[in-house]
């Protein structure tokens, strides 16, 4: 098999992945939006109930208390093990962190395919081509970039109120 044949394949396959990308990203987008409004609700929620939190902590009493998924688990779940509640943990974290990820990936291929194009255009001597296909790169990799700025705090503010919660429920299952 000739080279400038699978060359050209991949070409008009990555080509092809540009719609795919862009709708993906709008997708993320979307769903960035999402899981910021819900992270801002869950801060308030958390907030508001933090005083009947520590008080289940230092009282050792584990009650349903709407912010807390973790320690609402084990409220549900006393005997589960460590383990368990650090998957669910994990599980609570997973989709935010992937978006946090995959979004600047996104970005990056979005950015690459219309290099190609704009190239050949320079190539070509066409400035209008070279202009329309970079426009539509770096709004891509920006795009990406604000997804992934946008998830990234609420996820390492996530992590950071599983682990305390995980901590504290490790203080009731000692005195147990």
């Amino acid at each position: 098999m000739n080279i400038q044949i699978i060359e050209s394949m991949m070409a008009q396959v990555s080509t092809l992945l540009m719609t795919p990308v862009i709708l993906t990203i709008v997708a993320l987008l979307i769903y960035a939006l999402f899981a910021l409004g819900r992270f801002i609700s869950q801060w308030l929620v958390r907030r508001k109930n933090l005083m009947s939190y520590v008080k289940q902590v230092n009282n050792k009493e584990a009650q349903w208390l709407n912010g807390y998924p973790i320690h609402n688990y084990f409220v549900q779940n006393p005997n589960a093990s460590e383990d368990e509640l650090e998957v669910f943990a994990l599980k609570k974290l997973e989709t935010l962190r992937v978006v946090t990820r995959v979004a600047p990936m996104l970005g990056l291929i979005a950015t690459m395919i219309p290099m190609g194009p704009a190239l050949q255009a320079l190539a070509d001597g066409n400035i209008q081509g070279i202009s329309e296909n970079l426009i539509i790169a770096f709004a891509a990799v920006i795009w990406g970039l604000v997804i992934s700025s946008i998830t990234f705090w609420p996820a390492s503010v996530r992590k950071r109120w599983c682990a305390n919660e995980l901590i504290n429920i490790r203080k009731f299952k000692g005195d147990s």
